[in-house]
């Protein structure tokens, strides 16, 4: 329903000009802080109404105190580093002045990684297997749309894997990686392996098939236009269809970022990796009193992430695609 705004005057500004102002900041700023506010009522209220095995089932005020926990937490534990690191400084200091030919060792931290470091975990794993789906699945949806014969042959099994859950693929890909990774690098776990292939293996899909489409979708003029040119099959593919494929391209790569977000929570919760899928997963095993609030936290933080790699990766396709009204997708 749309919602009338009386007419304002202000000095230098129409009527209407401030009328249409206060609509768009209405729409723009009020409506969405309404929904919020709405929401966290309804949340408010339905905690208040749930009582678990644990207490009551956090509400707002719990999450804001669990959040500023963690955030207590990791000061804590940054400043228990530094002390472990500049200790062994002075030791190592010490020992030279003893002894000039002493070699300097520095070990490692032992902590366990805290909730802040657990997200940029999860980042850095996502955006591996993110990548990885591209390399494979943007130059297969070029193949496929571009040959009818072989999208007609491609179609079938991409049509068979795309619907299966990244729990099927868990097991395999730990088998594989097991087998195949044997001199781990200490960098580089099998778990973030396991983890980054199996995001992987479940995005690459959304890209393959808007690849083709897009791909396929280029209009017979341009394709005209190339053989006119006599460009051979590069330059068709660099000239021609890529500018015209890049928003269904782009389409398939944010569907694709968003699969692999989601996916990526269950990878690490069944391989271990650390990140805030192993973050809830040892939450829910501590079973402490708090363990409610700190994995709603662990769950607003992944619902945030993802909004702003959706988000960032809009940003990204206006500034390379001519459908410059993508913003409004």
């Amino acid at each position: 329903m749309a919602v009338s705004i009386p007419s304002i005057k202000i000095a230098g500004l129409p009527a209407t000009s401030v009328g249409a102002l206060a609509e768009k900041i209405l729409r723009v700023v009020g409506l969405p802080l309404a929904g919020i506010a709405m929401f966290l009522l309804i949340w408010h209220v339905g905690a208040n109404n749930i009582e678990t095995s644990l207490g009551k089932f956090p509400g707002p005020a719990q999450v804001l105190t669990q959040t500023q926990g963690l955030i207590v937490e990791f000061q804590e534990e940054k400043q228990r580093e530094a002390d472990f690191y500049a200790r062994q400084e002075q030791r190592n200091a010490a020992m030279l002045e003893k002894d000039p030919d002493y070699k300097p060792l520095i070990r490692p931290y032992p902590g366990k990684p805290m909730f802040f470091h657990q997200i940029f975990t999860s980042l850095k794993t996502v955006f591996s297997g993110f990548f990885l789906a591209a390399l494979v699945a943007i130059p297969l949806g070029i193949a496929i749309g571009l040959s009818g014969a072989l999208y007609n042959a491609v179609n079938p099994i991409i049509q068979l894997f795309k619907p299966v859950s990244p729990l099927a693929w868990l097991p395999l890909v730990t088998i594989v990686v097991s087998s195949i990774y044997v001199n781990v690098h200490p960098e580089i776990p099998k778990s973030y392996v396991t983890s980054a292939f199996t995001v992987m293996l479940c995005c690459l899909w959304p890209t393959v098939l808007n690849t083709a489409v897009g791909v396929a979708s280029v209009s017979s003029d341009l394709n005209n236009v190339s053989k006119v040119l006599r460009l051979n099959w590069i330059r068709h593919v660099r000239i021609i269809v890529l500018p015209a494929a890049v928003p269904m391209i782009f389409t398939g790569l944010r569907l694709s970022l968003s699969t692999a977000w989601m996916v990526l929570i269950a990878a690490e919760m069944l391989s271990q990796n650390p990140g805030l899928g192993k973050f809830v997963w040892d939450e829910f095993q501590n079973g402490s009193s708090d363990s409610l609030g700190r994995i709603m936290v662990a769950v607003l933080t992944i619902g945030l992430i993802g909004y702003l790699l959706d988000r960032g990766m809009l940003m990204l396709q206006r500034k390379v695609s001519w459908d410059k009204q993508a913003i409004t997708r």
